[in-house]
């Protein structure tokens, strides 16, 4: 039996090579792969966190209908990255340049806590070159776990940066 469509939502990031050309070509195994693209953001430009480099980020946000459950999908976007040139995820918090970087942000309303996947991603909320990007394309999207939407937890964060 066919599971019902699951909403993805997965963020994409680049600060090495030709950037825009690694996450369109993340996109294109995405679609191949996984599912049906049903919107993505535009391409943003941002500085690096959590670690330090001379390298811009392009970051961009992409929705996909799926049938194929979460840690499938989860696995194969591992599998993209390895093939896009991507030669190890970051460990313990320690953040590097990367050719590509596929993160699996939301899934529908699925909470998911496991040592190899959770979902929603853990730092969605703190992160805006996600947020901003989720916003352009899903702004009503209710987070599972805080119970507000994408555009609430923007603002929240914006609000929050600016009182610093």
């Amino acid at each position: 039996m066919k599971q019902p469509p699951l909403h993805i939502y997965f963020g994409l990031g680049s600060n090495l090579g030709a950037k825009e050309e690694n996450i369109e070509a993340a996109y294109k195994k995405i679609e191949e792969r996984i599912g049906t693209i049903f919107s993505k953001s535009a391409f943003y430009v941002t500085e690096p966190q959590g670690f330090f480099s001379e390298h811009l980020f392009v970051n961009s946000v992409c929705e996909v209908v799926s049938y194929i459950n979460v840690n499938t999908i989860f696995a194969i976007t591992k599998e993209i990255e390895k093939e896009i040139g991507r030669a190890k995820k970051s460990q313990n918090g320690i953040y590097s340049d990367r050719i590509i970087d596929i993160d699996l942000l939301m899934a529908d309303n699925a909470i998911i806590n496991t040592p190899e996947l959770t979902i929603p991603h853990p730092k969605l909320h703190l992160r805006r070159f996600v947020l901003e990007p989720l916003a352009e394309i899903a702004p009503d999207l209710i987070h599972p776990v805080f119970n507000k939407t994408v555009h609430e937890l923007l603002h929240e964060l914006i609000k929050e940066k600016s009182l610093r």
